[in-house]
């Protein structure tokens, strides 16, 4: 008996997919090298083969979200979108309030069975956008007038990023940016992309002012201090060894494994995961990693152009600019362009859900290249069908 092809052929772009294999490939061998420091930590209780089975334990269970997010057809994600945004408001609530506190923030909510860790921000993110991307898309027709902009689509960004913001500064404003870069392009008046960015930036002023009298909740004292050392000093220690790393990889870089700041560097595996990759695989290794994030953005850029309807190209633009956004400024970071912001390397850092949520967008993006794609296909018959036709006559 022959099986069907259609649920194990890999159609979408394949550069796409491609670019998914290799991120997670790096991400592999990396986590490995860098979590020696962890592995010392615990001494003999986790040694650096557990963290190689828990990266290839993250990286197997995101391939599977790849590949369910690729085979649910995106116009189904816009019939979720209101149900993920009623779900993202309360969950980002309950963690403001009573998430777990780790690292002197509360961004996680503890899954008591599991003993895992949810940070409900990446969460909100992926429902943020989805529905951003829905809103422009069956609003075209008064897109530029106040009741189609206003209302379904400013406040829901200004609410999620006032949300998140007082505990994960970094991750909403780098989601304010693209929910503005999103709006931007699906042709909304400038003159309510402007207000969005008065309204935004009101908010995040006003975070500075309450966070003095609500020190636990918000984090204005880390967000001071990072600044500071940004501009009046060589860096905070972090960034320094970065620096270092950096320097000490060179052209080639000092081979796998061999990396001497992944000892030094807190959390190495993590937010300057950049700075280790630099130091082990040199120039070229960074400049690779910094080649796949834009082949990523042309490649999504490239399907957006084609995408005949609107909300896929708005909700392909969406996730990519959102995984693109963060990976620049993590690596804007590990230079010293900006001040440190804890943000992770998307598909490369030590799995967590930010690893889950980051294979859930680019399953969503290729879902969207597979429609894409058939789309072009039946176009192509279609047309060599009207030939045909012609010739015949």
């Amino acid at each position: 008996m022959k099986l069907s092809t259609t649920y194990y052929d890999l159609k979408g772009d394949r550069s796409v997919w491609l670019i998914v294999a290799l991120l997670s490939l790096f991400s592999l061998l990396i986590v490995y090298s860098t979590s020696g420091s962890e592995a010392y930590k615990y001494n003999a209780t986790h040694g650096t083969e557990y963290y190689l089975v828990r990266q290839l334990m993250f990286i197997v269970s995101g391939m599977m979200l790849v590949y369910t997010a690729y085979r649910l057809h995106y116009i189904q994600y816009a019939k979720l979108a209101p149900i993920l945004m009623v779900i993202a408001v309360p969950l980002l609530l309950y963690t403001a309030l009573f998430g777990a506190k780790i690292n002197d923030a509360s961004r996680w909510i503890m899954i008591p069975i599991l003993d895992l860790s949810f940070q409900t921000s990446d969460f909100a993110k992926i429902a943020l956008i989805i529905f951003v991307a829905r809103a422009l898309a069956t609003r075209q027709d008064y897109i530029k007038e106040f009741r189609g902009a206003f209302v379904p689509i400013i406040l829901p960004v200004i609410l999620i990023c006032s949300l998140i913001a007082p505990s994960n500064l970094s991750t909403a404003a780098l989601l304010f940016l693209t929910c503005f870069l999103m709006m931007f392009v699906g042709r909304i008046s400038l003159k309510y992309v402007f207000l969005l960015v008065l309204l935004g930036g009101l908010v995040f002023g006003s975070l500075f002012i309450v966070g003095e009298y609500f020190p636990d909740y918000f984090r204005v004292d880390t967000w001071t201090s990072r600044i500071h050392d940004f501009l009046y000093s060589d860096g905070q220690f972090q960034v320094v060894q970065s620096k270092i790393a950096i320097a000490e990889g060179g052209m080639f870089g000092v081979g796998p494994g061999n990396s001497i700041q992944r000892n030094l560097l807190p959390f190495a595996y993590a937010d300057f995961i950049y700075a280790i990759i630099c130091e082990e695989y040199g120039f070229i290794g960074g400049m690779v990693i910094l080649l796949v994030y834009l082949w990523l953005l042309i490649r999504t850029i490239s399907l957006v152009t084609r995408c005949p309807k609107t909300f896929g190209a708005m909700l392909a633009m969406g996730l990519m600019l959102n995984i693109v956004i963060t990976a620049f400024a993590n690596i804007a970071v590990s230079v010293q362009l900006v001040p440190a912001t804890g943000l992770t390397l998307p598909m490369i850092s030590m799995g967590g859900t930010s690893f889950l949520f980051t294979s859930i967008s680019l399953g969503i993006i290729l879902s969207v290249s597979r429609f894409v794609e058939t789309a072009y296909e039946e176009k192509k018959q279609l047309e060599k069908m009207e030939v045909s036709g012609e010739s015949d006559h």
